[in-house]
């Protein structure tokens, strides 16, 4: 599955975010959210099969952690998603600027 159709879900950006900083358990993630621990594990392999997470056993035990390698992927795309887009809103933004300008000045020349 694509990161972006991933992330698309709330729930699991709040999941992604609780696992950036440390490894969780299934179990410690459900108690944060109002739902079963079985559609947090849904969530859980969702994120897993996008490489947004990875998965450790330890015993019986499933812990889940960010994969900062694959979020630092998608920042870098939407950097430079976001870069371009910026550039393109300033280049419109100061030619509706010179086109008021240009209006502006020649109504004060028919005055």
């Amino acid at each position: 599955m694509d990161a972006f159709a991933a992330l698309g879900e709330p729930r699991r950006r709040e999941i992604l975010r609780l696992v950036s900083s440390r490894e969780l358990s299934v179990g410690e993630i459900a108690r944060r959210f109002d739902v079963t621990r079985p559609a947090i594990s849904q969530h859980l392999r969702v994120l897993k099969e996008a490489n947004l997470v990875t998965e450790r056993r330890d015993g019986t035990k499933r812990l889940y952690r960010a994969r900062p390698e694959t979020i630092a992927e998608l920042w870098a795309y939407l950097e430079v998603f976001w870069s371009e887009s910026l550039r393109t809103l300033k280049v419109a933004a100061e030619q509706e600027e010179q086109q008021r300008r240009s209006r502006h000045g020649r109504r004060n020349e028919s005055h």
